[in-house]
């Protein structure tokens, strides 16, 4: 008695088992493996790519001062709740622009004055589209202007007849040569941000106790192809900041901006080279 209380407390007890017990043990083990085994990943999931070419690929020109419908904040908001009160919700569109220096990624920014920097973009209009409205506000902002330019309608009509039978939905930049049209790709939605009341503060939350938000804010990734033309209106600056200064620098660059290099670390950025 005394030896089966030892190897009982050691946790091997001598007792008789019987087959019943270990044919029901066995198909317990066996349903407890398949179990687990739904729970081991099958296949690695990947970021998604980004091609991402030298600054020095793109060309930059100027066009007309494109000057903004409002003088201060206060304007701005001001305007922003009289549309309210017409159109309901702003929703308003922004795409990220990405270039490379240095082999770092660096994102395209409007500069106005000397100290307010913004992406590309701007509001919807009612019952647009979000690609299509993306797709011409980046055109108003950074297209070149073809106007004084004489249309090729041979070539207009040979692209007509082409895209008779085909769907033709491709965002085409004019940069000055009827013969030549450069592409932007507009990729998905990397963020949205919400403005609860007519004030600066925007959340990349609706709050919950917010029923009726002043703005939807989204940004979306634009693929660049390898060689662009931008035009850019001559009160405004593009400039190109680097992932590592926009990275928490809330001062400068505000919640939005500063916060898009989180936002990108998903994707894996293929830097290629001229």
């Amino acid at each position: 008695m005394q030896e089966f209380t030892r190897r009982w407390v050691v946790g091997v007890p001598e007792l008789p088992i019987s087959p019943t017990y270990l044919r029901r043990r066995r198909i317990h083990l066996h349903r407890s493996n398949s179990r687990d085994r739904s729970f081991l990943p099958v296949k690695m999931v990947t970021s998604a790519v980004v091609n991402t070419y030298p600054l020095s690929s793109y060309t930059f020109g100027t066009k007309e001062p494109k000057m903004e419908k409002d003088t201060s904040v206060a304007d701005r908001l001001a305007r922003m709740k009289v549309n309210y009160m017409k159109e309901g919700m702003r929703t308003s569109v922004e795409g990220i622009l990405l270039v490379q220096e240095h082999n770092h990624p660096h994102i395209l920014l409007l500069q106005i004055g000397n100290t307010f920097c913004k992406l590309p973009g701007g509001r919807l209009k009612p019952g647009e589209n979000e690609i299509e409205g993306l797709k011409r506000k980046l055109s108003s902002k950074l297209a070149a202007n073809s106007t004084g330019l004489q249309p090729d309608w041979q070539l207009f009509l040979h692209i007509l007849n082409c895209l008779i039978l085909v769907e033709f939905k491709r965002f085409m930049i004019f940069d000055g040569c009827p013969c030549k049209w450069l592409q932007l790709q507009i990729g998905e939605c990397v963020a949205i941000w919400w403005r609860p009341n007519f004030e600066t503060i925007m959340y990349p939350y609706c709050p919950p106790h917010i029923t009726k938000p002043k703005e939807c804010k989204k940004l979306f990734l634009v693929h660049l192809s390898e060689r662009e033309y931008f035009a850019v209106p001559k009160n405004l600056k593009l400039l190109a900041v680097p992932l590592f200064e926009l990275y928490d620098n809330v001062q400068r660059y505000g919640p939005v901006i500063s916060t898009i290099p989180q936002q990108l670390s998903r994707f894996q950025f293929n830097m290629i080279h001229a």
